[in-house]
C-alpha cells in the first residue's frame, strides 16, 4: 500500500494498483480508514430498536407473575394469542441476557449439594474394610475365593482366608475369629464393605449386630 501511495502521484491510481497487483477497492478502503477512524464513530441506532420505555415494558412483562417461570418463546406465543406484540423472541432473550437472567426460568426444586458420608480412622482397630476376590484356579473352570479384612488406618491385613466357594457362613467365621485374635471389643469397630451377596446377607448383618460392630457401605477415607 505504501508503494502504491508513492506511484499514484505519477502514474495514477489505476496504473499503480495494476502494476503492484493491488485491488483498487482495497486501496480506496484503506484510504478511507486512514481519513477517519471508524472505531471513534458512535454506532447509529436502528430505527426499529426498542425505546427505553418499550424495553422496560418487555422486562416488566417477563417478570410478571404469570410469565416469571416461562421461556421467552412461551411468553411471545401467549402475548400473540392475546393480540399483543412486544418484540421478537430473540429480543426478549437479548434483554434477559443484558440483565444477567439467562437461566432456567421454570420454578424447579433446588437440591442442596449432597455430601457423601465418610469414615475416618485416626488409629488402628477403628475401621476395617473387607472384600472377597474371585481368583482363577490352576485348571480350567476352577476358582478360589480370597477373603481379606484390611485395617484402613495401618493398611495391615488383619485377617484373610482362601476358600473354594463364596459363603456368608465362611465370612462370619473369618470376622469372628479376626476380632477375637485382634482383641476388638464391642462397639469399638466399624466394618466397611461393598454390596456383594455375602456382605448384604442377613447372617453377616446379624453377626455384626451381635458383636456390637457397626456395618457401613459408605465411602471411606
Amino acid at each position: 500500500m505504501n508503494a502504491v501511495d508513492k506511484l499514484v502521484s505519477t502514474t495514477g491510481t489505476a496504473a499503480a494498483c495494476r502494476a503492484l497487483s493491488v485491488p483498487r477497492a482495497s486501496y480506496y478502503r484503506r484510504r478511507r480508514s486512514d481519513d477517519r477512524d471508524i472505531s471513534d464513530q458512535p454506532r447509529r441506532r436502528s430505527p426499529r430498536a426498542l425505546t427505553d420505555r418499550e424495553r422496560q415494558d418487555v422486562l416488566t412483562e417477563l417478570h410478571s407473575g404469570r410469565f416469571v417461570d416461562k421461556s421467552p418463546a412461551e411468553v411471545h406465543a401467549c402475548l400473540l394469542d392475546e393480540g399483543t406484540y412486544r418484540c421478537s423472541v430473540r429480543t426478549m432473550y437479548r434483554i434477559l441476557s443484558q440483565e444477567n437472567e439467562i437461566r432456567e426460568r421454570r420454578n424447579q426444586l433446588r437440591h442442596p449439594t449432597y455430601q457423601k458420608p465418610e469414615l475416618i480412622a485416626t488409629a488402628p482397630k477403628q475401621v476395617w474394610s473387607w472384600d472377597i476376590t474371585k481368583l482363577l484356579g490352576p485348571s480350567k473352570w476352577t476358582y478360589f475365593y480370597l477373603y481379606v479384612i484390611l485395617d484402613i488406618f495401618s493398611r495391615y491385613v488383619v485377617g484373610w482366608m482362601l476358600a473354594s466357594r463364596e459363603s456368608a457362613e465362611l465370612a462370619k467365621r473369618l470376622i469372628r475369629e479376626t476380632m477375637q485374635r485382634e482383641g476388638v471389643g464391642q462397639h469399638e469397630l466399624v466394618i466397611h464393605s461393598d454390596r456383594g451377596p455375602s456382605m448384604k446377607s442377613h447372617g453377616v448383618a446379624q453377626l455384626l449386630a451381635t458383636l456390637g460392630v457397626t456395618k457401613s457401605s459408605s465411602r471411606i477415607e
